[in-house]
């Protein structure tokens, strides 16, 4: 039972005992489009319901990438033209997202290679997320004017300390181990055995969640690669924690401004080339986002998704990054003290009878 679709952008395939999601665009890095969309998120569904499967696998083509985010040139165009797209993307890809974290199957996703945006919206609500030594982990939005999505403000804020809201405002890399080290990986198994892990999950019979927990965690015990190496972060960690408690942009800012050491003047640097509005609209997120469901998360950022379709930021920093790649976008508001507290609310608001079910 495969079905091969438009290209075979996404390949679903019935294996074994399992359901296999294939993103099928390596040239791309396996960015998401909204009819790669359309067709796992049916799938997903019915293998769900189906007696016979009993997990779902997820990976990327090409080795580069499992997913390096949603396609943001052709929403980008959308929005600009003011198109239905824009709001049908955020609308499906948060729908589907939401399908991942409640799906009743084991959900195993192998973010092997670049996993960024939309393709950790692919992954880390599953069960399970097998990291390899090529994984490389980063939520980039800020600086694209957008906020880190697909259910970042749910993930993110979980994870331990102030480690999220770090990750969500600068943009930092994680990689290899170190993803596993975040809490965004369940696993860590060297990539040279990932065949053989996909074949023995395979390979069960009937199992339960717990014989492919097994399965996982023997693989993971059995992996060497930086097994000894701290994480990349834990020096940093106690100031991370203090810096990022701050309830304000401004705050963290001068928090950092007043540390003085040379990672937190990294971080300033990094952190003022981003969209002033983004960074507020993050924080806000993230803190509110900390003791909401994930749907209410999903809710919430699909407001924020659509306000920024109908802002300057976004389509600026496409531009500057992806398009232009002149890497100088020009912000509007381009100082944090003009994006006001009413600015803020109105990305906050209900969207009536638009908002996301």
């Amino acid at each position: 039972m495969s079905k091969h679709t438009d290209a075979a952008e996404v390949l679903l395939e019935r294996k074994g005992c399992a359901g296999v999601i294939t993103l099928n665009r390596p040239k791309f890095l396996n960015a998401l489009n909204l009819s790669m969309i359309r067709h796992i998120y049916p799938q997903l569904k019915n293998w769900e319901q189906d007696p016979e499967t009993f997990l779902i696998i997820i990976k990327g083509t090409g080795g580069k990438a499992f997913c390096a985010g949603g396609d943001i040139r052709v929403i980008s165009e959308a929005g600009k033209a003011n198109q239905k797209i824009a709001q049908d993307f955020f609308r499906e890809e948060y729908t589907l997202n939401n399908a991942i974290g409640s799906c009743r199957k084991p959900y195993v996703a192998l973010i092997h290679g670049i996993t960024m945006g939309g393709g950790v919206g692919l992954s880390v609500h599953g069960q399970f997320r097998v990291a390899t030594e090529k994984s490389l982990f980063a939520m980039p939005e800020t600086a694209i004017g957008l906020f880190p999505d697909v259910g970042g403000g749910y993930f993110l804020p979980r994870l331990r300390g102030k480690l999220g809201y770090f990750l969500a405002l600068t943009g930092f890399r994680l990689k290899g181990r170190d993803v596993y080290a975040a809490g965004i990986a369940t696993h860590f198994v060297d990539s040279e055995k990932l065949g053989m892990l996909e074949e023995d999950l395979l390979a069960l019979k009937s199992p339960s969640k717990e014989n492919i927990a097994d399965v996982l965690d023997a693989y993971h015990a059995k992996s060497k690669i930086d097994q000894d190496k701290p994480f990349i972060l834990e020096e940093h960690m106690d100031n991370i924690n203090s810096w990022f408690s701050a309830n304000t942009v401004e705050q963290i800012i001068e928090n950092l401004q007043q540390d003085g050491s040379s990672f937190a003047l990294e971080q300033l640097k990094i952190i003022n080339k981003m969209s002033p509005t983004s960074l507020k609209i993050t924080l806000r997120q993230l803190i509110e986002g900390s003791s909401k469901t994930l749907q209410e998360v999903f809710t919430m950022e699909y407001r924020l998704s659509q306000a920024c379709m109908g802002g300057h930021d976004f389509y600026e920093g496409v531009r500057a990054v992806l398009i232009d790649k002149d890497q100088s976008p020009k912000w509007k508001p381009a100082d944090l003290k003009e994006v006001t507290d009413e600015d803020l609310n109105n990305y906050f608001k209900s969207l009536g009878s638009n908002d996301l079910k």
